[in-house]
């Protein structure tokens, strides 16, 4: 007979009995109900059935257990009760209880099959177990006479499943559940959307919330600036009706003139408004009250009520920065709005002055002129084509050469990779005192800031000069200066004193939130950046403050915002910009931001910022 490796030959009973002991051992039905795969559970059955002298291979042993559960469930159903199959693996099984696992094992088997088939999947989290009587089964004989061979079988059989049943309760039936992998995978997915959907709608609760506290902050900032309006007003109308008695009497030239007759209301030489210091100038702010310049009313809310860094006070002071944004027409001629030149650059530092200028470009400049060494300017140049680049800061006539471009220049920002040698800080310096006869802003910072450390008065009470130091600039030129340790607990109070030390001159402490001030009172500006602080952020500022501050002082000149001090407002919109662009790199670059993924937001960044 041809050996068939799924179903194998014929099993005897004492083979059959001996597979099913070796099966419901615990072990193995502790080793079936944690697998999935069971094939090297049947290995090792096959290896146990094997010492006890029966060879058979693990799949005719898995095919002969999965034969009896399915045999075992049919005759339990009623379908061979009548021949006597039933009785025969009712015996074999070992009585009522044993069968009742064989039961259930032919219902997992069912379920398995099912699975094969594609009709329902089985969970691998069932259990199957099958539990055994403690008593000895009486092994049936089998005699063969002759031709003849009977099976004689126990007649005390079904007394021992009578007494087991007797002795112990029938064990309820194992409900389980079957449901498809498909159904599961359905019902993750549901919860997962709920879920999510549940988050979008507490985030949107959340973000409501907070523009609702905002409106109410807006709100009460608007009610504490109209009762100081209306303050101010009644102490201006009791001062002016207690002045108005003696006027009866006194000569005409002691009435009280108007605004645009009064000499003595005068703004300081940063733009903003002076304390009155006489009746005739609350008489002239009482007609300012009456009259206001919108752009004077942001303005002078900022000075009413201090520094302060309120992101509705950040909007107001932006919408002073929009204006001095020149719009873009066909009719304008290349440089018109703007031509900048940067003084820095030398073998050693050749990024700072490329920031500095491609930022200006970016920001809205149309020409970017860079004054280096020789050795720095091809470097330079390989950089960015869009830079025009003169290697003439090291040469022995570096300063007329430079003075025959200032003519053209609206803006220069000088200290980007300037270096400390002694002939190049001797150069900007005589390229500093030439621009101030020109009456151009200059924006000073990084090594420039060293020289201004050495020489205050090369920059002292120039009214278009504006500083950029970082803290440890700021402190050494605190000191320098007041020859005293600064007090780190008060920066604005410190940064105050400073720029009134230089003659008021306009000065930006960068940091967590950029502290700008003129020497009056100090602005904060606290638009959001991020954590990141990679070398360049600094020429990035210096360069688009000197595009900021030719369009801020034009408009000045154009009488355009004259209630407001241009540098500080040129100031604030390049530190608006500089940290919007240090906010949106982060959030596409995380930890590896870059200046050069701050440059490429730039352009996003002015749009949100002054064209929204």
């Amino acid at each position: 007979m041809q050996v068939n490796t799924t179903r194998g030959f014929l099993w005897s009973d004492v083979e059959t009995r001996t597979l099913l002991n070796i099966w419901g051992e615990q072990d193995i039905q502790a080793a079936l109900d944690g697998n999935f795969r069971n094939s090297f559970v049947y290995r090792d059955v096959s290896r146990r059935l094997g010492a006890t002298g029966f060879e058979r291979t693990p799949e005719q042993c898995r095919v002969r257990i999965k034969s009896l559960k399915r045999q075992y469930l049919l005759a339990k159903e009623g379908n061979l009760r009548n021949n006597g199959q039933y009785h025969k693996i009712y015996s074999l099984a070992g009585g009522e209880e044993a069968g009742e696992g064989l039961e259930e094992d032919a219902e997992d088997a069912q379920d398995a099959y099912s699975e094969s088939t594609g009709e329902c999947a089985y969970p691998a989290e069932t259990e199957v177990k099958l539990e055994y009587p403690t008593i000895p089964i009486p092994i049936p004989v089998k005699v063969t006479v002759g031709n003849n061979s009977t099976s004689v079988r126990p007649h005390h059989s079904s007394q021992l499943a009578s007494n087991l049943s007797a002795r112990k309760p029938k064990r309820p039936r194992k409900r389980r559940a079957n449901f498809p992998m498909e159904k599961l995978m359905e019902q993750f997915l549901e919860q997962s959307v709920h879920a999510e959907d549940n988050f979008y709608r507490m985030e949107e609760q959340r973000l409501q919330a907070e523009d609702n506290r905002r409106e109410t902050e807006h709100t009460r900032e608007l009610q504490m600036l109209q009762m100081l309006g209306q303050m101010f007003s009644s102490i201006s109308s009791t001062r002016a009706g207690s002045a108005a008695e003696p006027s009866k009497t006194a000569p005409p030239d002691h009435a009280p003139v108007s605004s645009s007759a009064s000499p003595s209301c005068k703004q300081g030489q940063s733009g903003h408004f002076r304390r009155p210091s006489s009746k005739t100038d609350c008489c002239t702010q009482k007609s300012q009250l009456l009259n206001p310049d919108p752009q004077a009313i942001v303005f002078e809310r900022y000075y009413s009520l201090g520094s302060t860094s309120h992101r509705g006070m950040d909007e107001d002071f932006l919408s002073l920065v929009k204006s001095i944004v020149p719009p873009l027409t066909s009719k304008k001629h290349k440089g018109q709005d703007g031509r900048i030149g940067i003084i820095g650059g030398c073998q050693d530092y050749t990024g700072a002055p490329y920031f500095a200028a491609i930022s200006a470009l970016k920001a809205g400049a149309d020409l970017s002129h860079v004054f280096c060494t020789k050795d720095a300017a091809t470097v330079i140049k390989s950089y960015s084509p869009e830079l025009i680049v003169h290697p003439i800061l090291d040469s022995p006539d570096a300063v007329e050469e430079i003075d025959k471009w200032l003519p053209r220049l609206h803006a220069l920002v000088v200290g980007p990779g300037l270096g400390r040698e002694e002939a190049l800080l001797k150069t900007a310096k005589e390229v500093i005192e030439k621009s101030k006869t020109r009456d151009i802003p200059i924006i000073i910072d990084a090594d420039g800031l060293w020289l201004v450390t050495q020489q205050p008065s090369v920059i002292h009470g120039y009214h278009k000069g504006i500083l950029t130091p970082n803290f440890m600039e700021f402190t050494r030129l605190y000191e320098a200066l007041h020859h005293e340790p600064m007090d780190i607990s008060n920066h604005q109070r410190s940064i105050t004193q400073l720029s009134v030390a230089m003659g008021n001159l306009t000065m930006v402490l960068k940091g967590e939130q950029d502290l700008i001030t003129d020497g009056s009172k100090v602005i904060t500006c606290s638009v959001e950046g991020s954590g990141r602080r990679c070398g360049g952020q600094g020429d990035v500022l210096s360069g688009s403050l000197g595009v900021f501050a030719h369009w801020a002082h034009a408009a000045s000149a154009a009488g355009m915002g004259k209630s407001a001090n241009p540098s500080v407002v040129a100031a604030f919109g390049a530190c608006s910009l500089t940290r919007q662009c240090n906010n949106q790199a982060f959030e596409r670059h995380g930890r590896s931001t870059t200046t050069t993924d701050m440059i490429q937001e730039i352009g996003s960044a002015f749009k949100k910022l002054f064209e929204s």
